[in-house]
């Protein structure tokens, strides 16, 4: 993993993905216990080419190009299957802004703060988002106040009153 972390880092320094940070499960575990995942699911910024089209080509180029391939919806990136997930919408891209740099093995990565994961786990609205939800309540250290803009800000406020305890 802490090799991956670093092409994860050497592709944004060099400028093939603009800004990147962990999600999902992965980015889960660095705030409760290990949840069971088979992926490492990364949110992107991509530049945007001449005719603002977003494109996966150039990352997956420049990964080939690093000598790892796609498997299925994954790149294997030194052993740990990475899907990497453009940032769609204005909840996913103000989390990649406010993720934090995280140390892992000595190496820093972007992981997207608790609050967020909590907010994307509300819209997506799946029964294991759900289950994330609840656990990140109950292991994580959550800002409310800060979850409670995060919602307000993204129309949320309504889908989390039916899933809190």
């Amino acid at each position: 993993m802490k090799r991956t972390l670093q092409v994860l880092n050497e592709l944004e320094r060099d400028g093939v993905v603009e800004r990147y940070a962990i999600g999902g499960a992965m980015a889960a575990t660095f705030y409760v216990e290990p949840l069971l995942t088979f992926d490492l699911g990364v949110f992107v910024i991509l530049p945007q080419n001449a005719a603002n089209l977003l494109s996966l080509a150039p990352l997956y180029e420049a990964l080939r190009g690093r000598g790892y391939a796609e498997e299925g919806e994954c790149v294997l990136i030194e052993g740990v299957p990475v899907q990497f997930l453009p940032a769609y919408n204005a909840l996913l891209e103000e989390a990649l802004r406010e993720a934090r740099e995280t140390p892992y093995e000595e190496v820093f990565a972007r992981v997207v703060r608790a609050e967020h994961l909590i907010a994307i786990c509300l819209q997506t609205g799946r029964d294991k988002d759900r289950e994330r939800v609840r656990i990140l309540r109950e292991q994580a250290d959550l800002d409310m106040n800060y979850l409670a803009g995060v919602l307000q800000r993204h129309g949320l406020e309504g889908k989390w009153k039916p899933w809190r305890p």
